[in-house]
């Protein structure tokens, strides 16, 4: 039976999010969990520089997306005045704090290098934080999502990272660990978040979220970790650093889909019910 979306007691799905607003959480995640690689991998020169300049870029794109779906962008400035309530306000004031500290940490200051990672926390928290404010979409609103979108961009970030190692000839072992770790943790907190929202969701939602769970699984859980255990086995081929590359590819793109499943397909409101109605005649 196909449902028919209205404004009414069926969950419809929301609106006010298109495909550039998931850019921005993809891009946003996958940019600051990949300068978080940097300060993480320990890479130094032009192997520390590019990652570094890669991952502001990426964020750049994702913050251009969002910029592109305001219906007036002549009153974009007016995102920044309410950072006491506001998490977008709070992600639009450490964007440019997160750009300033990257470009001078490009240049080979360890010291802007680590605050621009903080900073990368920060920011992709904030995104997460963004979605789980949407109290009318039980999808979102769940207490896990901040949490693992934090988590999902740092296991994009360093999937990135090992991508881009095999073409920079940078050794990657430090980073690897830190990937296998940050895609099982995403998992199990994307496992929780799942089992949280148990049978709220509407058909619709449910569905993407379990398709979103098996890619996840398969190609964003297990293909890596299975990836990465082989590269550690041959690590002295020369071949090995592909191995890492084809794992922080399956990590970065399986990320990058569930985040947008959750917004994208994942986004319906909860509709509403009336518990009591007036009667005639009774108090």
């Amino acid at each position: 039976m196909t449902i028919a979306y209205a404004y009414g007691p069926n969950p419809w799905p929301q609106s006010f999010w298109d495909a550039r607003a998931a850019a921005n959480f993809v891009c946003g995640g996958m940019g600051a969990g990949l300068v978080v690689a940097v300060a993480l991998s320990g890479a130094r020169g032009t192997a520390l520089a590019i990652p570094l300049v890669a991952g502001l870029v990426i964020v750049a794109c994702g913050l251009a997306a969002v910029f592109a779906e305001i219906g007036r962008p002549l009153r974009a400035a007016n995102v920044v005045r309410n950072p006491a309530t506001s998490w977008m306000t709070r992600e639009a004031l450490v964007a440019p704090l997160l750009f300033a500290s990257g470009i001078v940490g490009a240049t080979g200051s360890l010291a802007f290098v680590a605050t621009a990672a903080a900073l990368a926390m920060v920011f992709v928290y904030c995104q997460g934080r963004m979605v789980h404010a949407a109290r009318g979409i039980p999808a979102w609103r769940a207490p896990q999502v901040p949490w693992l979108f934090v988590a999902t961009g740092m296991a994009e970030g360093l999937g990135l990272w090992l991508v881009l190692a095999a073409f920079l000839e940078q050794r990657s072992a430090r980073v690897a660990g830190w990937l296998g770790a940050a895609i099982i943790v995403r998992y199990v907190l994307f496992r929780i978040y799942r089992r949280g929202l148990g049978g709220t969701l509407a058909p619709d939602p449910a569905h993407a979220l379990d398709a979103a769970g098996f890619v996840l699984l398969w190609g964003g859980t297990l293909a890596p970790l299975v990836l990465l255990a082989i590269a550690a086995a041959v690590r002295s081929q020369p071949w090995a650093p592909w191995l890492l590359l084809a794992a922080g590819l399956c990590a970065a793109l399986a990320g990058a889909w569930l985040k947008s499943r959750i917004v994208l397909r994942a986004g319906h409101t909860q509709g509403y019910t009336l518990p009591a109605l007036p009667v005639r005649g009774r108090a």
